[in-house]
């Protein structure tokens, strides 16, 4: 075999870039070593084939130019262990330490730089050759520069920790970009972001922040410094918060309060694709869980589709030109850019919904949305395919030099070398292929990536003050702390605003009901994420400032524990009641103790909130909300009662918590059965103290015998003799709502209740008596206006119960629960069906006014307020426009009542 001119000719001429390829087999020839392997017989016999070789010389120049510099890489390609597989980490980690052994560091890292030259020439010989997927190659390019990252990281942490001391703070470097998705071209940057744990002081001299910083910039002034050996990679930090103007590294908490307050659109899609590089994997796995809700927002609103759309706009305006559209293979119309965009765009709609799309690789990422159905087939074939073959033509296209290019040439001779290098026939060829593939991209992207117009702005008349409603809206949009409010979010809420203006201007206190909106946005913390949640969820929205409006008490909730708002409405089983058995397996899972009731209160709190939303939403009516409370306070006792070892202690429910009635702001009416006063004691202490949580539930033990004066628990006995010889009319009528909780000794007081209270309903003088006490309790507990109150009043609340009660004495039907009782009443035809439907309508509307009333600061009301603008918020809350309107229905319920009791009255016939 001659190895003369005339060979080198001939193989060059037959090649891609005939000059290229015989000017390097010249200079190799001129350098190979004498006792090597000779090599035309290399070229003959190399395991990938002669054409393979051929190919990387004449379209990687920059390959070529290792190949001539350093012969023995040649060599080294020609081991079929090294170009015939692919590489992973462990064997790549191998060779390096093959070249450098312990010494990575020395002379700036010229062995460190020598491997990286040497594997990026092993990554394109293979996929020039055809034999690596695109997969293989982005891979393995990404791999090489993490093990960069990693060997430069070790060595300056090491030095900088021996010269100052070790930081508590754990760092790591994460990776964004295709460096993050695993997915690197032939000369990409590497986008980085320095991270460290939490702030501190190492030395009086030098804090943390001021240590990590000095770590970020020892590592990039090692990859920005030129060497003979080559280059690293180019290190990219600009998509650090606030860009080339913000420090290199920052703490976990500083980037959180970045991105929750100013963090915009295409953060969100840099964020995708975070992965650890180097360093601490669990500071990585804290940021990630940190900021996974910025990234993935549970409910993404048409303004991120809006600035997508915008940015790659401004993209194709301002970087690429009209000129380059159709040759940016990167950012041109239907380029890489769009396909990463579609992508990400429904990675952020369905990523917080749908774990499986959280995958910073694209073509993963793109898998994952076919196989949950997000995105036709017939798309995902298109993108898939058109996807690496524009990455292929950006290789081609960077392989030459390892320079930042992704424009197809004009040039005639360079896109021919191009086509054929794809393998295809001709240049019009590859330009008509690339042109369809392109073309069929930008109908998808235009699809996914639409507009929504804004809502009109509307103004600020319906508030009392309107200089302070201004003061409130400009804080929503600019934050009264004075910090920076990033431009998408104060776009976010120009558009939420009118829609909020909307709400407040249907509630009943739209001042207050602002100032309450402005202290829940300030404690959700992440504004933009809140904002852009209630634009996509107006529902959410309107739930929200009817609450607020409806109930100071679940707005204060709501502020304390901003999360509870979604953490509530996004339960499946939120449209549903909860018995007393669901509710107490829920408490299982609270984990309190005899030592610690707090988890009880905490629920007591939450379950009260989610019984709110649900009343203000109409998901229950004012009698199901009642039930709901009465069964919530069911199960906190039972379950406190469990906790404290009063399990012997036998608890009868009375009043409206006997009945299943109780509204909001009530207490536990009840007695306790039994001889273990200590323990009777320490439950009714545990249940009524207060702390952060709020209480469990006050009980009220005053209808026990001899009341205040008497014992707190009395024996089964005792309760007989009191009944049947010294009980007072009005307390065995009170028996009349007595329903067993707990205990062993319920039988036996029920039969004992039953007895006394059948005894009393025979009583000629029953109306009577029922009447005078309801004339005592007027004077003792009216307000002074009878018209204000509608529980004492005359055709108020307690009237009507009293009514019920004693036709219920008289008929010897025993039914706690008053509504019920009224049926009973209808069936055995002692109330006619007109008379029971119209006391049942009265009383609901009055238990539903009640309700309203309590509900505010869940307190207990008796009567309606004096004040004119109250009783307009009263009415509002209630559904009215007026409280006239409201009026009407209010007296039409009360003269109802009253007119069905004084009928019963005059006739005499209970």
């Amino acid at each position: 075999m001659d190895d003369g001119n005339g060979w080198i000719r001939k193989k060059a001429t037959a090649s891609l870039n005939p000059s290229q390829v015989e000017t390097t087999l010249l200079q190799l020839r001129e350098r190979w070593p004498a006792d090597a392997l000779p090599l035309v017989r290399l070229i003959e016999e190399f395991p990938l084939g002669e054409p393979a070789l051929l190919h990387l010389l004449a379209v990687s120049s920059i390959c070529a130019t290792r190949l001539t510099q350093n012969p023995e890489t040649l060599l080294w390609l020609h081991q079929p262990e090294v170009c015939l597989a692919p590489r992973g980490y462990p064997e790549m980690l191998g060779e390096l330490h093959a070249v450098a052994g312990d010494s990575i560091a020395t002379l700036d890292f010229a062995a460190l730089r020598f491997w990286k030259g040497r594997e990026m020439t092993r990554v394109a010989l293979r996929e020039l050759a055809n034999v690596a997927p695109l997969e293989e190659t982005t891979s393995e390019l990404s791999q090489i520069a993490e093990i960069c990252l990693r060997r430069v990281f070790e060595h300056w942490n090491s030095e900088l920790r021996k010269r100052h001391g070790s930081p508590a703070a754990e760092f790591v470097i994460l990776g964004l970009g295709k460096l993050g998705g695993g997915e690197l071209n032939h000369s990409s940057d590497v986008d980085l972001l320095f991270l460290y744990g939490e702030e501190g002081q190492l030395t009086p001299h030098i804090s943390y922040h001021e240590f990590f910083n000095r770590l970020g910039k020892k590592i990039l002034e090692t990859f920005s410094t030129p060497h003979p050996a080559g280059s690293l990679f180019r290190i990219d930090l600009r998509l650090r918060p606030e860009g080339s103007a913000g420090p290199l590294a920052r703490s976990l908490e500083s980037m959180e309060n970045y991105y929750s307050g100013f963090g915009e659109t295409w953060e969100r899609l840099a964020l995708i694709k975070t992965r650890e590089i180097a360093g601490s994997r669990e500071l990585a796995y804290e940021f990630l869980r940190q900021h996974q809700p910025f990234i993935y927002p549970k409910s993404a609103t048409p303004d991120l589709l809006d600035e997508i759309a915008s940015i790659k706009h401004r993209i194709e305006r301002d970087l690429v030109g009209t000129e380059k559209l159709e040759r940016d293979v990167k950012l041109g119309r239907g380029g890489i850019r769009d396909i990463e965009f579609i992508v990400q765009t429904l990675q952020l709609m369905h990523g917080a919904r749908h774990p499986f799309l959280q995958e910073a690789n694209m073509l993963k990422a793109l898998r994952a949305l076919r196989e949950l159905d997000l995105l036709p087939t017939n798309e995902v074939l298109t993108l898939d395919q058109t996807y690496r073959f524009l990455r292929r033509v950006e290789h081609r296209l960077q392989i030459e030099a390892e320079q930042q290019t992704h424009v197809v040439p004009r040039e005639a001779e360079a896109l021919q070398r191009i086509a054929l290098s794809l393998r295809f026939s001709s240049s019009k060829d590859f330009t008509a292929a690339l042109q369809g593939r392109m073309r069929a991209v930008r109908p998808i992207f235009q699809r996914i990536v639409s507009k929504t117009p804004t809502t009109p702005a509307a103004n600020l008349e319906i508030f009392s003050d309107q200089k302070r409603a201004a003061r409130a809206f400009t804080d929503l949009a600019q934050s009264a702390a004075g910090f920076h409010i990033a431009p998408r979010t104060r776009q976010i809420f120009g558009k939420l605003r009118p829609v909020l203006i909307g709400w407040l201007a249907k509630s009943a206190d739209p001042d207050a009901t602002l100032n309450q909106f402005v202290r829940f946005v300030e404690a959700y913390g992440l504004r933009s994420l809140l904002f852009e949640l209630l634009v996509a969820n107006p529902r959410l929205l309107e739930l929200l400032l009817k609450t607020l409006d409806a109930s100071r008490f679940a707005g204060e909730l709501l502020i304390r524990r901003p999360q509870l708002l979604e953490d509530i409405t996004r339960d499946p089983a939120f449209d549903q009641t909860r018995s007393v058995a669901e509710n107490l397996q829920r408490l299982d899972a609270f984990g309190a103790n005899a030592n610690n009731l707090d988890p009880i209160r905490a629920y007591r709190q939450r379950q009260l909130l989610r019984i709110i939303l649900r009343e203000v939403l109409g998901l229950a009516t004012a009698a199901a909300t009642c039930i709901e409370l009465s069964d919530l306070a069911e199960a906190c006792l039972l379950f406190a009662v469990r906790l404290l070892g009063a399990d012997q202690i036998t608890i009868i429910a009375l009043g409206k918590f006997g009945g299943r009635e109780i509204s909001y702001g009530a207490d536990l009416d009840g007695l306790f059965i039994g001889d273990d006063d200590r323990a009777t004691q320490k439950l009714i202490s545990a249940m009524a103290q207060p702390t952060a949580e709020g209480n469990i539930w006050a009980l009220d033990a005053r209808l026990r015998p001899e009341g205040e004066k008497g014992p707190v628990v009395c024996s089964v006995e005792t309760c007989q003799w009191y009944y049947t010889n010294r009980a007072r009319p009005w307390e065995l009528q009170a028996l009349t709502r007595a329903r067993p909780i707990s205990g062993p000794l319920q039988s036996e007081f029920m039969q004992i209740a039953k007895s006394v209270w059948r005894r009393a309903g025979q009583n000629p003088d029953l109306f009577i008596r029922i009447d005078e006490m309801l004339e005592r309790i007027r004077r003792e507990r009216g307000s002074g206006s009878d018209f204000l109150d509608l529980k004492t009043g005359r055709g108020g609340i307690i009237e009507a119960e009293f009514l019920v009660q004693a036709l219920q004495m008289r008929e010897n039907i025993w039914e706690p629960n008053w509504e019920r009782a009224a049926d009973r009443l209808r069936e055995c035809r002692v109330l006619k069906d007109a008379e029971a439907e119209k006391l049942k309508e009265a009383y609901r509307f009055l238990r539903r006014c009640e309700s309203v009333a309590r509900r505010y600061e869940n307190k207990a009301v008796s009567a309606l307020p004096s004040d004119p603008s109250e009783q307009r918020k009263l009415a509002i809350r209630a559904g009215y426009d007026s409280f006239e309107a409201f009026q009407r229905e209010y007296v039409d319920a009360r003269d109802a009542i009253h007119t069905l009791y004084e009928r019963r009255s005059r006739n005499k016939n209970l």
